[in-house]
C-alpha cells in the first residue's frame, strides 16, 4: 500500500547501527510493551492482532481475485508455542470481558460476537517539570494537537475469529475510552453486516447507542438495517 512505512522492532544490532549505543535492559522492558523505539502503522497493528487470532502468518490483501480466481492458500502457522499463544489470547479476552479490564466498558454481550483486544496510547510529547508547576498535570491539559493518540486493536468473534480491527484516533488521548468503543462498533457492523442488535451492547450504553443508531439510519438509510434499531 502507498504511504505505509515499514515499522521498527528494535534489537541490539539495530540500536548499535542507528544510535551507536549499546542495548540495555530498559530497552527490553520498553519494547515488550510497545514503547521506546518500537514503531508500527495501523495496518501493521491489524496484521498483528489477526495473527494472534489465527495463529497464522496472515498478510493483508487488496485484491480478492484475479480473473475470478481467488488465492485460497492457507498461511503458514506462526512459530510460537501453543501455550504462549493461548496465554496472550486469554489476556486479550480479559481486557474487554473482565471487570478489571481497561476496555471492559466496550465489551460485547452477544456471546457469538465477543471481541477481545488491547488498548494503547501513542505518546506525542512529555509534560515538562516547568509545565507541571504551571498546572499542566494531565495529557488533557495540553493543546489538542499535542495530546497523545488513542489506539485499540481487536478481533472477533473470540472462539471463531472473522475480523481484525485497528483504530487510531489522533490526539484522542485514552485508547480504552476513545478508540475501543469505535473499534467495537466497527466490528459489530461488520459481523452483523449492518446495524447490530441493541442487546449486543452493555445495558448502561443501550439508550445512547439506540439514539445513535436512529440518527445514523436517518442520515444513511441504505447502510443500516432498520429492523435491528429497536429498544
Amino acid at each position: 500500500m502507498s504511504a505505509v512505512t515499514s515499522g521498527i522492532v528494535p534489537d541490539k544490532i539495530w540500536k548499535q547501527k542507528t544510535r551507536s549505543r549499546e542495548w540495555v535492559v530498559g530497552d527490553t522492558v520498553n519494547s515488550s510493551i510497545g514503547q521506546g523505539y518500537v514503531l508500527s502503522s495501523p495496518l501493521q497493528l491489524a496484521v498483528m492482532i489477526a495473527r494472534i487470532a489465527t495463529g497464522r502468518e496472515i498478510l493483508p490483501k487488496l485484491i480478492k481475485s484475479i480473473n475470478g480466481i481467488e488465492d485460497k492458500r492457507i498461511p503458514d502457522k506462526l512459530k510460537l508455542k501453543r501455550n504462549n499463544l493461548s496465554l496472550v489470547r486469554k489476556a486479550l479476552f480479559e481486557v474487554t470481558n473482565d471487570k478489571r479490564g481497561t476496555a471492559y466498558h466496550s465489551r460485547v454481550l452477544d456471546k457469538k460476537s465477543e471481541i477481545v483486544g488491547k488498548s494503547g496510547t501513542s505518546q506525542v510529547r512529555n509534560i515538562s517539570s516547568v509545565e507541571r508547576t504551571l498546572g499542566v498535570l494531565e495529557n488533557k491539559d495540553l493543546p489538542w494537537e499535542q495530546r497523545d493518540h488513542a489506539l485499540f486493536v481487536n478481533y472477533a468473534p473470540y472462539d471463531d475469529p472473522e475480523i481484525a480491527v485497528s483504530v487510531v484516533v489522533e490526539h484522542g488521548g485514552s485508547g480504552s475510552t476513545v478508540a475501543a468503543p469505535i473499534a467495537r462498533d466497527i466490528t459489530l457492523q461488520a459481523i452483523f453486516k449492518g446495524t447490530p442488535p441493541i442487546t449486543a451492547y452493555p445495558v448502561e450504553d443501550r439508550a445512547r447507542i439506540y439514539n445513535q443508531q436512529r440518527d445514523l439510519q436517518k442520515l444513511m438509510p441504505k447502510t443500516t438495517n432498520s429492523s435491528k434499531v429497536q429498544a
